[in-house]
């Protein structure tokens, strides 16, 4: 029998949780079964639960860790202040996002499927989705957070639901349009519209 460092199965699992993030942006939470996600990550059906006790725990942990990498990218690639919020609506709301839900926003990706998942799952969502509003909330509101809180997760809803609509629409002129209105409407949310 071969035993493993604490490191690989940490490794392993951390590998599990980033090919589920990536399939159930693709195909779903609900049409992505436990033997093409072990397929994906290479590894055997069996290994699955020397991880994950089922696979709502592993639509939590992939939902939290899909939300944290995103406010990681998001503190650390975009400017401070509300110059970064302009920055983070342009890249949200580009082609190149609307092009790749493998690699996008779990939100514009899985927003239907979680408001159906468990308790555990809901609540994974809810601390990721707050974390993000708290950081959008700190640069609307340096000085009171608090008090943009409920605005910033505004915002996310329309950057979300902008991107889901032009994911559906056939038309790729329209949805290029309606991108760029999306970018608009958000910059005027968050009180840096461009005039002209």
């Amino acid at each position: 029998m071969v035993r493993y460092a604490k490191d690989h199965k940490q490794a392993t699992k951390q590998r599990i949780i980033e090919t589920a993030g990536r399939r159930f942006k693709r195909d779903g939470i609900d049409g992505s079964g436990i033997s093409t996600l072990m397929a994906d990550a290479g590894l055997t059906n069996g290994a699955f639960y020397a991880h994950f006790a089922s696979k709502d725990d592993l639509v939590a942990t992939t939902i939290a860790d899909q939300l944290r990498t995103q406010h990681k990218n998001i503190c650390e690639q975009a400017a401070p202040g509300r110059a970064g919020l302009e920055q983070i609506v342009r890249e949200y709301l580009s082609p190149w996002h609307r092009d790749a839900p493998d690699d996008g926003c779990p939100s514009a990706a899985l927003l239907d499927e979680i408001g159906r998942t468990t308790g555990t799952t809901k609540q994974a969502y809810t601390d990721g989705i707050l974390l993000l509003a708290d950081e959008i909330a700190t640069r609307l509101a340096p000085r009171d957070p608090p008090s943009a809180r409920a605005k910033a997760l505004g915002i996310i809803a329309q950057l979300a639901g902008t991107l889901q609509l032009s994911r559906a629409l056939a038309d790729r002129q329209l949805s290029d349009q309606l991108l760029e209105q999306g970018i608009q409407d958000a910059l005027t949310l968050i009180g840096t519209e461009r005039n002209g």
